[in-house]
Order: C-alpha cells, then sequence, then structure tokens
C-alpha cells in the first residue's frame, strides 16, 4: 500500500534537490551526501523491494557490503525520522511508499514525453507543447549533480535520451503548428543537430522547417552538411527518409 493522501509530496532529484513532503520541506534534513543518495535510490526504485547490499553498493560502490552494512542502519534511521516510520518499509530488504499522487521529477519527464510522442504522432500539435517542456525542463537539468556512480550515470543517460526525444517532440510540434511558430522549430532543429550531431531526425526537422520559411537553398546546405559528416565519420549515406527530404525539397 502506498502512504494515505495528504499534502502533495514533490521531490526533485535533477538539479538542487527538493522534498516537499507532507507541506514541509525536508531536503536541507537528510542525513548529509550519504544520506542523499540513499533517498534518491529508495525514490528510482520505489516499486520493487530493494535488498541492503544493493543499496550498499549504490552509495559505496566497491565496498564490502559486510563491512559496510553497519553504516547503512543509521541512514534508515535518520531517514524514517524524517519522513515518518510508514515511508519505508521493510528490515533485509527496503521499500519507500509515497502518496499515489506523489510527483517526482524524473517519472514526470519520462510520462511528459511519451505524451508529447503520442500528441505529435496524432497531429494534436498544440498539445504536445506542454508536456514536451515539462519533458526538456527536467531532462536539461543535471541528475544528482555532483554525484558519481553506475547507477547515477545510467539515469543521466536516461535523462539526454528523454532530453533528445523532448526536443524533437518541441520541433515537430512547433513546425506542425507553423506560422510564428516556424522560428523556435528551426531553433530547435539547430539545438538538435548540435546535441546529437549523428542523430538524423534533428536534420530532417530542420530541413523542413528552414524550407517551410522559404530558406530552401539554407536547408540544401544542412542536408550536405550531414552528407559530409556522415560519410566522414561513418562512410555511410542518409538515409532513406533524410534522403527523401532531401528530394523533396529539390523539386518543391
Amino acid at each position: 500500500m502506498t502512504l494515505a493522501p495528504g499534502l502533495p509530496t514533490r521531490i526533485q532529484l535533477c538539479g538542487p534537490t527538493v522534498i516537499e513532503w507532507d507541506g514541509e520541506r525536508l531536503e536541507r534534513r537528510l542525513p548529509g551526501r550519504q544520506g542523499r543518495l540513499l533517498f534518491a535510490y529508495l525514490v528510482l526504485h520505489r516499486h520493487r523491494p530493494v535488498g541492503r547490499d544493493e543499496l550498499v553498493e549504490a552509495i559505496w560502490p566497491g565496498q564490502s557490503s559486510s563491512t559496510m552494512d553497519t553504516g547503512l542502519n543509521p541512514l534508515i534511521s535518520k531517514l524514517r525520522k524524517m519522513l515518518g516510520a510508514a515511508a519505508i518499509e521493510g528490515r533485509s530488504s527496503l521499500r519507500l511508499r509515497l502518496a499515489a499522487d506523489a510527483q517526482v521529477d524524473v517519472e514526470a519527464a519520462t510520462q511528459a514525453v511519451h505524451r508529447a510522442e503520442s500528441q505529435v504522432a496524432l497531429g494534436e500539435f498544440t498539445r504536445a507543447w506542454g508536456p514536451s517542456l515539462v519533458a526538456l525542463f527536467v531532462a536539461e537539468r543535471e541528475f544528482l549533480p555532483g554525484e558519481d556512480g553506475s547507477w547515477i550515470a545510467q539515469e543521466r543517460t536516461q535523462l539526454a535520451e528523454i532530453r533528445v526525444r523532448a526536443l524533437e517532440a518541441y520541433a515537430a510540434a512547433a513546425f506542425g503548428t507553423g506560422g510564428t511558430e516556424l522560428p523556435a522549430a528551426v531553433r530547435a532543429g539547430r539545438r538538435l543537430v548540435r546535441l546529437v550531431p549523428l542523430r538524423e531526425s534533428g536534420y530532417q526537422l530542420l530541413m523542413r522547417a528552414l524550407a517551410a520559411q522559404g530558406n530552401v537553398a539554407e536547408a540544401l546546405s544542412v542536408y550536405s552538411d550531414l552528407r559530409e559528416l556522415l560519410r566522414n565519420e561513418l562512410g555511410i549515406s542518409p538515409c532513406a527518409s533524410t534522403q527523401a527530404v532531401y528530394d523533396q525539397l529539390l523539386h518543391s
């Protein structure tokens, strides 16, 4: 069971850590750096019990679990005192319980990018704006800044992909809306090309947006740059869908 609904719970793990719990800001009461890591790990894996050995590895990577297990006990005790005894269940395995309406930024970003992509696929471009920006807002901030670890690196990799997908959805929404939103589509396309230079979707969006503005020659130049980059870096040509955009521009 989850905790009974009360005042909204909001947890931010990207950028400065924020914990709004039952109407209070609690992040300053975390038991130091290790307490922050423990809390973040339990939040990310709150849908399953997490073993003590796994928690030790997350907080003290490479250290013996038998040696560091005693260091885990006071951290758990302090978190229970901070959040309430009902918030963390278990002894040999632990599970964080949050209210059903709790907001966790990394989860919100994942949900938002799915909504944005779905609205773009349906051609509901104005409805894709909001969720794409929500996902971007979260994903552009660093996850647990100043910390290292394999699970932290994995989460940052996933957020980097969400950032790209959100930017693609935003660019597609701006392009699909057209008119005064075309400059936003061009800017987003340029950001995509800089961010993931070997990902052709950004070039396709940028080419279409430039052409819609009447800048066909510049759009063709974007294709030329991509073709040269792919040839030099990978020894390949642009994919069929990119070639189709190029052919369409040539005959427009």
